[in-house]
């Protein structure tokens, strides 16, 4: 019995769903979810399902299955992030050979009295005394913003069969966290049952804060807002499994009534993308071909004819270098990614300091050729400030994007793994051959190829301690009064 929440996962009685926050705002490209902004720039509604007797669709018609209770509570300060460390100190032996296992639980208390947990320590084997590692944990987490609000904090003694031994528990609150260690700060941990079974019953040890702090959880918007620019680079299969451009069958055909699949994944994307380019100026890259004027193989040519500056002005700029290339080339092959890769990742390298990101979109039709030098490449370029957008197209058989996905196993090279997952994957064939309407199928394309990358931007500032700039201050409308000078 579950209920699925806004973002596909399934919760079942009694757990939480929960809307997601808004990542790219434009054109509709957001996370699933319901979102309400009075309060803050982020908030979003935490919903409990407290009861769900039957399945969607399982019901009987013309007889109530049951009853569905949904007790939502908006979401308060959505920024700040506490990380904190425990110990404890002589804790109750619960294991008959050896000391105890013990583990922590963290409940956040709800409007309605109810407790939810919230954090659930490592367990600390064969002691009385463990120190825990420490964790972070948003505040709305922990208590929705109301730093007076009721958590509780279960210890508990591991056991292998699941049927943990209660040691004790203790309350506190995030008002009380925040003065860091201090005597304020020493919990005994309490035992009710044992507590009224013994007269002389103290406590089943003590838990100590070790640590507190807490610093807002920068958004990628955040770091836009504070000047940071997004620089796209396209690249384009131009090889020859493609088929002939001037015949129909072609997914390079020039149609003069509807555009090709790479037209149509170029501009779904770029049109989002490019709101977060100040110059709007797009170096767009082909590899794959024969070029003029010795018709040479290359695999990172510049679509406007100028290697030194292969910047074109706006998607349709784009558009119309890729479209003049079609008829100065000769479709060929491999289908080689590692020297585009490898391209962006120098400019990408030359930048480090979260001034500037890089995202380059790979749109191509047929097996990658050099999948050894590619892996090697995003490797190395995980390390930069760079994430990587493949769309594939056409029918081929694209098992190869999904490995360079990493989604399930973060890609590796020669014995070393990639310190982020910076690739996005998808297939083009999803969006259109569904039917429904063009430009929803394009919305949603552009949506899903750009879900990861917030998520891509904000591991890499994090990993390198970077943070947003202050926004620069809001131009006076026209017509404001012009203060006066000293």
């Amino acid at each position: 019995m579950s209920q699925q929440d806004g973002d596909g996962h399934y919760a079942r009685p009694g757990q939480e769903t929960r809307s997601s926050c808004l990542q790219w705002v434009s054109l509709g490209v957001s996370s699933p979810g319901t979102h309400t902004h009075t309060r803050s720039p982020c908030v979003c509604v935490r919903a409990r399902l407290s009861w769900l007797i039957a399945p969607p669709g399982s019901g009987i018609p013309g007889k109530k299955c049951g009853t569905i209770i949904l007790i939502a509570e908006e979401l308060g300060n959505c920024r700040d992030v506490a990380t904190l460390q425990f110990c404890a100190n002589k804790l109750d032996k619960k294991d008959f050979f050896g000391k105890s296992d013990p583990f922590m639980v963290f409940y956040r208390s709800n409007e309605d009295g109810t407790f939810t947990i919230c954090h659930k320590t490592e367990v600390v084997r064969n002691t009385l005394n463990p120190v825990w590692q420490a964790f972070a944990i948003p505040v709305r987490a922990l208590c929705n913003g109301d730093y007076d609000r009721a958590i509780k904090v279960e210890v508990y003694d591991w056991d292998r069969d699941g049927s943990h031994d209660f040691i004790g528990e203790f309350t506190t609150s995030y008002r009380e966290l925040a003065r860091g260690q201090s005597q304020f700060n020493v919990y005994e941990v309490v035992n009710p049952r044992k507590k009224m079974k013994k007269k002389k019953y103290l406590n089943s040890g003590t838990v100590t804060l070790l640590s507190f702090a807490v610093e807002s959880d920068h958004t990628f918007l955040d770091y836009i807002r504070g000047g940071t620019q997004i620089n796209f680079t396209v690249a384009i299969d131009f090889t020859a499994s493609n088929g002939n451009p001037s015949q129909s069958t072609s997914l390079h055909y020039l149609s003069p009534y509807q555009l090709n699949a790479y037209a149509m994944a170029l501009k779904a994307v770029g049109e989002i993308i490019q709101d977060y380019d100040s110059d709007k100026m797009f170096p767009a890259l082909g590899f794959g071909a024969k070029i003029p004027p010795d018709g040479r193989v290359s695999h990172e040519f510049p679509l406007n004819g100028d290697a030194a500056n292969p910047a074109c002005s706006g998607i349709e700029g784009v558009l119309e270098a890729y479209h003049r290339s079609l008829r100065s080339v000769q479709l060929y092959g491999p289908t080689n990614f590692a020297p585009v890769v490898n391209h962006v990742a120098r400019s990408a390298a030359a930048v480090l300091d979260g001034s500037q990101y890089f995202v380059l979109l790979i749109i191509t039709d047929g097996v990658i050729s050099d999948m050894a030098q590619t892996k090697e490449a995003i490797v190395n370029a995980a390390k930069l400030p760079m994430s990587i957008i493949i769309v594939g197209v056409g029918q081929a058989e694209f098992d190869a994007m999904v490995e360079l996905d990493g989604d399930d196993i973060r890609i590796s090279s020669r014995g070393k793994v990639a310190e982020r997952d910076i690739v996005q994957f998808v297939p083009f064939r999803d969006y259109v051959d569904g039917g429904g309407s063009p430009v929803l199928s394009m919305a949603r394309l552009a949506k899903d190829v750009l879900a990861e990358i917030p998520d891509q931007f904000i591991s890499y500032m994090k990993a390198r301690g970077i943070k947003p700039q202050p926004a620069p201050p809001s131009p006076d409308p026209p017509g404001s009064p012009v203060p006066p000078q000293p």
